[in-house]
């Protein structure tokens, strides 16, 4: 039976109304799974966790979706999403790989975003993701001061989803979430 994928409201942040104790045990570990590039984030507030959901049988199955194509931390991530169910209890939990609809930075939960701001990396703005490739060099507020005179350093930043920034009016380099 395949497994039911959240296409028409993909940013899900976690169980729907009505879900089963199994389902929000898995949400609730699934929360404590931080990114390893970003660990202000979880694969939850990323919006990586596309459906959890318990299978005829009783087995649960969770799909994640990753960020891209290329990120070198999928497998880790796959990896402790596992580990993660596993000490929920959760041990012949089935973890696949959502691809389609591809991830977004709009799929990024408003928490995520204020973690991200917190840390000193400014968010992607909201349905930015469909603008990236019509206007890639949008303003980049910046995550310390809020000024919008900022200037863009280089296109990658401290990983491959991200960029380095520079704000000229408090002078801190930041990195900024790349829209996807």
């Amino acid at each position: 039976m395949p497994l039911h994928l959240v296409t028409d409201h993909p940013a899900v942040w976690g169980p729907e109304p009505g879900a089963g104790p199994a389902v929000r045990a898995a949400w609730d570990a699934l929360r404590t799974v931080m990114d390893p590039e970003i660990p202000v984030l979880s694969v939850v507030d990323l919006g990586m966790i596309r459906a959890v959901e318990v299978a005829d049988g009783g087995r649960l199955r969770v799909a994640v979706s990753p960020t891209y194509s290329g990120c070198p931390a999928t497998g880790i991530i796959t990896l402790e999403v596992t580990r993660a169910l596993n000490m929920a209890g959760f041990h012949d939990a089935e973890v696949t790989t959502a691809v389609f609809p591809p991830w977004t930075t709009d799929w990024i939960s408003e928490e995520g975003r204020a973690r991200l701001a917190e840390s000193g990396i400014a968010p992607p703005p909201r349905g930015a993701g469909k603008r990236a490739l019509v206007a890639p060099d949008e303003t980049v507020a910046c995550p310390h001061c809020g000024s919008t005179e900022t200037e863009l350093v280089s296109a990658f930043g401290s990983t491959a989803c991200k960029a380095l920034h520079r704000c000229r009016s408090c002078l801190e380099p930041f990195d900024s979430f790349k829209c996807i």
